[in-house]
């Protein structure tokens, strides 16, 4: 940012600044920190960059933040998207981990739940560390 004035059109009135670029640019970021539900935020940061973007074309104005909404929106929806076919692809050994964990009262027990929930993603193709961090004692 500058201290200067903007610049005028040469109709001498000052540019329009469309603010819907930055609505976007923030919806967008928290479609980026909330995934899988992220992926209706970055939806709409995408709608709302490209309607930011139309009417600064339309109105010989800037969208500041408009184009970087809209490239952050579709990586959002990329993430959610991937991880919601994660989740579902690992749903069934991930409620059988938690049941298990539910179940367990002793150390010896969560380790054995561990162990059984890193086989299940192993035999899925998957190396353990994909899930969620294990708590049992390591020993």
């Amino acid at each position: 940012m500058t201290n200067e004035p903007p610049e005028t059109n040469a109709d001498g009135r000052q540019p329009h600044v469309e603010r819907g670029g930055l609505w976007a640019l923030f919806f967008s970021a928290a479609g980026l920190l909330l995934p899988p539900y992220g992926v209706v935020l970055s939806a709409l940061a995408i709608f709302q960059g490209r309607k930011a973007r139309r009417a600064a074309r339309a109105n010989r104005g800037q969208a500041p933040g408009a184009l970087l909404s809209m490239v952050l929106g579709w990586v959002g929806v990329v993430l959610s998207v991937s991880s919601i076919a994660f989740y579902a692809m690992v749903w069934t050994e991930y409620t059988d981990y938690r049941d298990c964990s539910t179940r367990a009262l002793t150390v010896a027990t969560q380790d054995a739940c561990d162990e059984a929930f890193g086989e299940a993603l192993t035999a899925r193709g998957l190396p353990p560390e994909v899930g969620p961090a294990l708590t049992g004692s390591g020993a």
